[in-house]
This record gives C-alpha cells, structure tokens and sequence, in this order.
C-alpha cells in the first residue's frame, strides 16, 4: 500500500530551523529519487529540492544553501533540513516522487498520491 506521510512542520521565527520528515510506505519510493514540494494557498505546488537514489541532490535556487535533503531507504524516510528560514517559505510541505519520476506515474500509470503535508509557517 502507498503512504506518504509528512511531519515536523510548525511556526518557526524568521531565522528559524524546522527538520520535515516524511515517512513512506510502497516499494516505488525507494526504486525512485524522492522530492519535497510546497504550496501556499491559491499557488501552484513548486518543488523545493529531489535527491536520487545515489544521493545527488537538486535544490530550487530559492532554497539552496539553506535547505537539505537527505534520505534513509534502510527506514523509508525522507528528510528536509530548513535553516535561516524566511517568511516567504510559508506553506505546507509535501514529499512525493521526485519530479521526473512523478510526471511518468502521473502521465503513464495514474498516479494520484499525496499525503496531507505538514504546514510551515515562518513568523516572528
């Protein structure tokens, strides 16, 4: 069965750290790179940052440098490290497949799952 799960997300001050976690379940998520994406209300959902199998990694320029992602197949867990965070990084927070693996299920074997996500809300 598939599961996404996030956690960790709160209200953090501007300068502030959140570590998002996101527990999976189905064995399609560690045959793929994973992602995490966000969305503020009445956007579209934006990919944050994806990390391969191997581990490369790729940020979005607006979190680069403040941002990690990191993974851990042996617990199916993926991982999102926010340091010096900023207003503008309010929303909630999703993890998935990562993008080119998200648009082939999506396209190709009606992929439809997402979790529930977990808010960040960044205020002093």
């Amino acid at each position: 069965q598939v599961q996404l799960v996030e956690s960790g997300g709160g209200l953090v001050q501007p300068g502030g750290s959140l570590r998002l976690s996101c527990a999976t379940s189905g064995s399609i998520f560690s045959d793929n790179g994973m992602g995490w994406y966000r969305q503020v209300p009445g956007q579209e959902r934006e990919l944050v940052a994806y990390i391969a199998n191997d581990g490369n990694t790729n940020y979005a320029d607006y979190v680069k440098g403040r941002f990690t992602i990191s993974r851990d197949n042996a617990r199916s867990m993926v991982y999102l490290q926010m340091n010096s965070l900023k207003p503008e990084d309010t929303a909630v927070y999703y993890c998935n497949l990562d993008p080119t693996a998200l648009r082939y299920h999506v396209q190709f074997r009606a992929w439809n799952y997402w979790g529930k996500g977990t808010r960040v809300t960044v205020s002093s």
